[in-house]
């Protein structure tokens, strides 16, 4: 894109009032690309031992049982410190740092399948906003800098993490009731269609990308706060890093009112009930929490014994450009098969290593005639993402709080 780090840095100066809202107060992931967006990133959850003492950080506990102290930002130098490690985007989490249990937000995110592009994204989003209207509560939307969309619902700091993942679920689920066609609650991939209401992104230990953030794009677009009435005639690659401050300074934040309108999920959470006594149980956690209690089993539907999707695995890699690539070596293998194929049928899915998200490819089978489907071959790059967990025997040493050294 031709952007350099002083241009990141300039840029999150400039929306700093509308990026601290978003951010600020909170414990965030680092998320870094120090090669740029083609180079490898990782995420970074222990802040940096040689960060400035006007930093801030807060020790967090995660599901896995690890600690780890992360950013607090809190002021525009803060931001800017955070631009100069490369952090393109700001991934906090929805808790503020004076009490890391109780989350003050519940975000919908509309996470669309391949194929499906921005008109269907547009629909559903007017079916959540009616959905919040409903139930008492106040959405404030916002382009996800990607394919997608995030609503964010500024609520009361009175519920766990697991009940606000609750209330998230019954939203999705209520959607999904609404409008079939379009939406979906549904975890496994290859149960899924249109597009995907994210309910675990509200589990305890996730981040999305924060308004404002920059996003890893050729056009370095943003995430962009809007008004409900801005969707229907906006496109989401007119926010870019060159285009929000102009923007900023026109219309200021959206967003700016969000905290002044703090929202109870006992509505949501009712519905939970009633969706429960209607037989809808828990749905999927992320493959890495802790087995729930009332939670199905957690087996993906390609992996049952009498599987639902007739699913084969392409390859592990890395770099998602280098499994792409394998992808495409099985295609000219395949090339019968891969005529077959729609674009909902190649799932290419995130997988956590130690430091980063690997890629790993696996195509859905579904609309090929069965007398040409082709059997499981050797994966293609076939990287392990547990490679980055070898000879690690423990937590890094733990360093105090800024707060605390100040006080020495």
């Amino acid at each position: 894109a031709g952007h350099t780090k002083l241009d990141l840095v300039r840029y999150y100066l400039a929306v700093a009032d509308g990026a601290l809202r978003a951010a600020g107060n909170r414990p965030n992931v680092l998320v870094r690309y120090p090669n740029g967006i083609d180079g490898e990133f990782f995420y970074q959850k222990r802040a940096p031992t040689s960060r400035p003492d006007w930093i801030d950080v807060v020790a967090l506990q995660f599901p896995s049982g690890r600690t780890a102290e992360e950013v607090v930002p809190r002021d525009a130098p803060a931001l800017a410190w955070m631009a100069n490690l490369a952090c393109l985007e700001l991934h906090p989490h929805p808790v503020r740092a004076d009490d890391l249990d109780k989350p003050d937000e519940l975000r919908i995110d509309l996470d669309p399948v391949p194929g499906i592009g921005w008109p269907q994204i547009r629909e559903v989003a007017s079916v959540v906003r009616a959905t919040l209207s409903d139930l008492g509560l106040v959405g404030w939307p916002k382009t996800s800098g990607s394919r997608g969309m995030h609503i964010n619902v500024r609520i009361e700091r009175r519920w766990t993490f697991t009940e606000v993942r609750r209330a998230a679920l019954a939203f999705a689920r209520e959607v999904e009731r609404r409008v079939p066609a379009l939406a979906t609650s549904k975890w496994w991939k290859e149960e899924r269609h249109g597009v995907f209401l994210d309910y675990n992104q509200n589990a305890k230990d996730r981040t999305v990308a924060a308004a404002y953030s920059v996003r890893p794009k050729p056009d370095a677009r943003v995430s962009a706060p809007l008004e409900w009435d801005e969707i229907a005639s906006c496109d989401p690659g007119d926010f870019t890093l060159k285009t929000m401050p102009a923007r900023f300074a026109r219309v200021g934040d959206r967003h700016a009112a969000i905290d002044d309108h703090p929202c109870s999920i006992e509505a949501l959470l009712e519905l939970s009930m009633r969706q429960e006594s209607e037989g809808l149980g828990d749905a999927p956690w992320p493959p890495h929490y802790r087995k729930q209690a009332g939670e199905a089993p957690r087996v993906a539907p390609s992996r049952r014994r009498t599987p639902k999707h007739p699913l084969i695995e392409i390859g592990r890699a890395r770099q998602k450009d280098d499994a792409l690539r394998g992808l495409e070596r099985w295609k000219a293998r395949h090339p019968s098969v891969a005529a077959h194929l729609q674009p909902a049928d190649v799932l290419v899915d995130a997988m956590r290593g130690r430091f980063k998200t690997w890629t790993r490819i696996r195509i859905n089978l579904q609309h090929v005639p069965d007398a040409m489907r082709p059997a499981q071959e050797p994966l293609d790059p076939a990287e392990d993402p547990a490679d980055e967990w070898k000879g690690v025997t423990g937590d890094p040493p733990r360093r105090r709080p800024s707060r605390a050294r100040k006080a020495e």
